[in-house]
């Protein structure tokens, strides 16, 4: 199905919708969060259309994000390539301290 016709009859543009679903699904906020964030760039959307959004289009876009994360980081990187080290210069001692 093209992106088009997935987001037919709705009254926002494809964009603010798969950004509001996107947002809710990507970083666990509430509605009402998603629905303050999208007041403060002047768009007015109710918690209750962001619900039913992410209820309609949500399932495809967890499952994305889920197959994104599972991806990363990369297998043929070795884990410990991810470890910190310390720089040299902190390991230094004080004297007189």
């Amino acid at each position: 199905m093209k992106k088009s016709q997935l987001y037919r009859g709705f009254r926002y543009p494809s964009e603010i919708i798969s950004h509001v679903v996107w947002l809710y699904f990507r970083f666990a906020l509430s509605f009402r969060d998603i629905e303050e964030q999208m007041a403060s760039r002047g768009i007015t959307v109710t918690y209750e259309t962001i619900r039913q959004w992410t209820l309609k289009f949500g399932q495809g876009y967890a499952t994305e994000l889920r197959r994104r994360q599972q991806t990363y980081p990369p297998r043929s990187i070795p884990q410990h390539f991810f470890h910190y080290q310390a720089p040299a210069f902190l390991d230094y001692e004080v004297d007189g301290a």
